[in-house]
C-alpha cells in the first residue's frame, strides 16, 4: 500500500475540517459553501470551488468516507508520479468541471420547465418570484410530467457536494496510467483492470443520472452528471497530456 503524499494529505485534511465545521454549524455552513443553482438567491461565486470540500452530513458518513478513500488510493498513486502542483491542477480541473456540467444540466431542466409554464400563461418573472420565496405553484404540476417537475424543481432548490467530480477525474488518470491495475468493488470481489472497471462504472453513473437511479448514496439522478463532469475533463486533461509530451518541468 503507497504512502499518503503531501498535497493528497493537505486536502483530506481541509476535506475533514470542513465537514467537522459543518456539523458544527449546522445549515448555514451547508447554505453558504454547498452549491446552489445561479438563479436561486442562494447561490454565492465561491461555491463553485467551495462545494467539493463539503459532503452530507451524519448519519450519510459514507459519502465523505468512500470519497476520502478513494482520494488517498487513486490520488496518491498520481501525485507520486506527477508531483503535488500538476496533482492539484488536475483535481480542482476535474472538481470544477463537474461543477459545470451539473450546473448545465440543471439549467436545461430549469429553462425546459420554465418554457412549458410560460406557454400555459405564466410570468416568468412570476415564477422567479414564488421560487425565490421558497415556494411552488401546485398547479404547476398539473401542466408539467412527475420526472419534468421533479427536474425543475429539484434543479432550483438543490444543492450539491462532494468531492465525488474531482474523485472521477482521478478514476480516469488512474486508468489511462495503470490501465491494467486490478480494481473491485464490494459487490465485485474479482479485481477487473481499471481500463474496463473504469469506463464500466462511467456507464453505470451515465446511466442512472438519466434514470433518475441513485448509487454510492447519490441524493438524485441529476448529480450524477458532476460524476460524468469530473470525469470528462480528467479524460479530456490526460488525453491532450498524452498526445503533448507533457513536460514536468513546468510544474517545478
Amino acid at each position: 500500500m503507497m504512502n499518503i503524499t503531501p498535497t493528497v494529505k493537505q486536502l483530506l485534511i481541509i476535506n475533514v475540517l470542513f465537514y467537522i465545521g459543518s456539523m458544527m454549524v449546522g445549515e448555514p455552513a451547508y447554505k453558504m459553501l454547498s452549491m446552489y443553482f445561479f438563479e436561486n438567491p442562494d447561490f454565492h461565486f465561491w461555491q463553485i470551488f467551495t462545494h467539493m470540500f463539503m459532503h452530507a452530513p451524519l448519519p450519510n458518513i459514507w459519502h465523505i468516507a468512500f470519497n476520502m478513500f478513494a482520494l488517498y488510493s487513486f490520488g496518491s498513486a498520481l501525485e507520486h508520479y506527477w508531483g503535488g502542483k500538476r496533482f492539484v491542477f488536475f483535481y480542482i480541473s476535474c472538481g470544477l468541471g463537474a461543477a459545470l456540467l451539473h450546473t448545465l444540466v440543471n439549467y436545461y431542466f430549469f429553462e425546459s420547465g420554465i418554457d412549458t409554464l410560460v406557454a400555459n400563461g405564466y410570468s416568468k418573472v412570476e415564477i422567479l418570484k414564488t421560487l425565490s420565496e421558497g415556494k411552488f405553484d401546485s398547479r404547476w404540476q398539473e401542466l408539467l410530467t412527475p420526472s419534468a417537475f421533479d427536474g425543475f424543481t429539484g434543479a432550483y432548490f438543490g444543492n450539491v457536494v462532494g468531492a465525488s467530480g474531482a474523485i472521477y477525474g482521478l478514476l480516469v488518470a488512474f486508468a489511462f496510467m495503470f490501465p491494467n491495475a486490478g480494481l473491485s468493488l464490494m459487490f465485485i470481489p474479482v479485481p477487473v483492470p481499471a481500463k474496463y472497471f473504469v469506463p464500466g462504472l462511467l456507464l453505470v453513473d451515465l446511466y442512472l443520472g438519466v434514470s433518475g437511479g441513485s448509487i454510492f448514496g447519490g441524493s438524485s439522478g441529476i448529480a450524477h452528471f458532476a460524476h460524468i463532469g469530473g470525469a470528462i475533463v480528467g479524460f479530456a486533461m490526460m488525453w491532450y497530456w498524452r498526445n503533448n509530451k507533457f513536460n514536468h518541468k513546468r510544474w517545478n
